[in-house]
């Protein structure tokens, strides 16, 4: 029996060629899985000596030769192939141990592996014949199955298949999406790129087995992009239940907007993808206390995002309320034992979060894809439509409320006041209604303050809950065929009115 080794994760695989040795399995090898496993003082041929070609142009070809390939995809079976085999000299190769360099850790086109995905690719299409193991965790599984039975069983060498073909998927994937991002699209030119790519190859790989699904009839996972690692695959959980669909998708939408709007602390309370509390100040436990008060009926069985090291007068100020998950940057270890005895509590330390990607969402036969929607502080290009200009009170509250609306679903209005949200209305089909909601949410507490809304007022009336509210600034996309009235009523009530040119919608 005949093993061909040649991998870019060398974790075990001294370990794995000296049990096969030790079963009396024949080695090859090349470069440097060769070289670990010679210096371990197991046994092994070179594929240079196999083939008797040496790697030639700079290793753009080592293994691509008819004595590995036609090892690789022999049929022992088939007379035709028994009678080439000895024809030219070509030996059958039975276990193939090969994986790929991560392409997009440092891509380039040297390291857009041919003679690698080759035999993986023909191992995987054999696999009735040959074994490919891709995977380092397989490797006991692999040793166990050849001392029981002496050999791999079809089951398994048709899952290694799989894994294999999966494994080849994922690379080029990889690649594509490196020529994606660096390529212009047909019929442009290298300095006018469009937005989005001709093709998108999407390549997922399960992660994480959730507690249920968005309900509890429903199955859910949490999938990583083909050579991507987000916060969530550095996540710890130090406590509470496995999380659920729901807890992975609305802590998302926390953890993004907690670090969306600057550098201040900053708290955020979610609930059902939407926040029910924000606040920024001067220290953690006042962001808290204050993103809490926005609306602490809603926040019960929300989550909570906060941007700095949680400490004990945290820990203390969260633990009445029930709560299902709480992610941080860290935790003072008095205030994480506290956290500890709310067995429920989902409590996580992350990493702070990439930059999104495209959005994708499933339509009947494909996808509905889109570039991300930045929001950022940096008020460059709105304009002051009233006569009256916002003071610079005023200009920090319409920042944070044009910031938090933009994660609110749409139709959307946000009240803040001080650095605090105190009253959102979302998911509206028209806009009074939720301003209507969040002047009612804000119970008097938005009076001197700023009042966004995600897109356009259609009509005057759009200002009535800011008024009825007592805000005293409003920050809205403008571009309504209406705006000179909705100007016109913002003066005649002595509001100060920033259009931003930009539309939010969430849906």
């Amino acid at each position: 029996m005949r093993a061909l080794l040649s991998v870019y994760d060398k974790s075990g695989i001294v370990e794995f060629a000296r049990e096969l040795n030790e079963l009396g399995w024949d080695l090859v090898s090349s470069g440097g899985t060769a070289r670990v496993i010679a210096e371990a003082g197991i046994p092994v041929t070179d594929v240079a000596d196999l083939t008797g070609f040496p790697a030639i142009l700079g290793h753009r070809v080592v293994t691509l030769h008819p004595k590995v390939h036609g090892g690789i995809l022999a049929d022992p079976t088939n007379a035709e192939h028994r009678a080439d085999m000895e024809k030219y000299g070509i030996e059958a190769i039975d276990l193939v141990v090969a994986n790929l360099y991560p392409f997009s850790a440092e891509p380039s086109i040297e390291l857009i592996d041919i003679g690698g995905p080759a035999m993986v690719r023909g191992s995987a299409k054999n696999h009735a014949h040959v074994a490919i193991v891709t995977d380092p965790s397989r490797y006991g599984a692999i040793i166990s199955e050849l001392k029981a039975g002496g050999s791999v069983s079809q089951a398994t060498r048709t899952q290694l298949a799989r894994d294999a073909f999966a494994h080849t998927a994922a690379y080029d994937a990889e690649i594509l999406a490196w020529f994606d991002a660096g390529m212009p699209a047909k019929g442009e030119t290298a300095e006018a790129p469009g937005d989005l790519p001709e093709t998108l190859t999407l390549e997922l790989k399960r992660e994480q087995v959730l507690r249920y699904g968005e309900n509890p009839h429903q199955v859910g996972a949490r999938y990583s992009s083909a050579g991507e690692r987000g916060w969530w695959d550095s996540a710890q959980q130090h406590g509470g239940k496995e999380m659920s669909y729901l807890n992975v998708y609305d802590t998302e939408a926390a953890w993004r907007l907690v670090h969306s709007i600057g550098e201040r602390p900053a708290a955020v309370v979610i609930k059902q993808a939407n926040p029910c509390g924000v606040a920024v100040a001067d220290d953690i436990f006042t962001a808290y206390t204050r993103a809490h008060e926005c609306d602490p009926v809603s926040a019960f069985g929300g989550i909570i995002a906060l941007n700095r090291v949680v400490t004990l007068e945290v820990a203390k100020a969260i633990a009445p309320v029930f709560t299902e998950v709480l992610v941080a940057p860290g935790y003072e270890p008095d205030a994480l034992a506290a956290l500890q005895e709310k067995k429920n509590l989902r409590i996580l330390t992350a990493v702070a979060p990439g930059a999104p990607g495209l959005s994708l969402r499933p339509i009947d036969g494909g996808y509905l894809v889109q570039t991300p929607d930045p929001v950022t502080d940096d008020n460059a290009g709105w304009t002051v439509a009233t006569d009256r200009a916002p003071t610079d009170a005023e200009w920090v509250d319409l920042i944070l409320a044009w910031q938090v609306v933009a994660k609110v679903t749409s139709n959307a209005i946000v009240l803040v006041k001080s650095g605090q949200a105190v009253g959102i209305g979302c998911g509206q089909q028209n806009r009074r209604d939720a301003g209507h909601l969040a002047a009612v949410k804000a119970e008097g507490r938005a009076k001197g303050g700023a009042y966004a809304s995600d897109a356009f007022f259609p009509f005057p009336d759009g200002l009535d809950a800011a008024i009825e509210a007592g805000a005293t600034c409003v920050i809205q996309p403008g571009g309504s065929i209406r705006d000179e009235e909705v100007v016109a009523a913002a003066n005649a009530a002595g509001l100060a009115m920033v259009f931003t040119s930009e539309r939010h919608f969430r849906h």
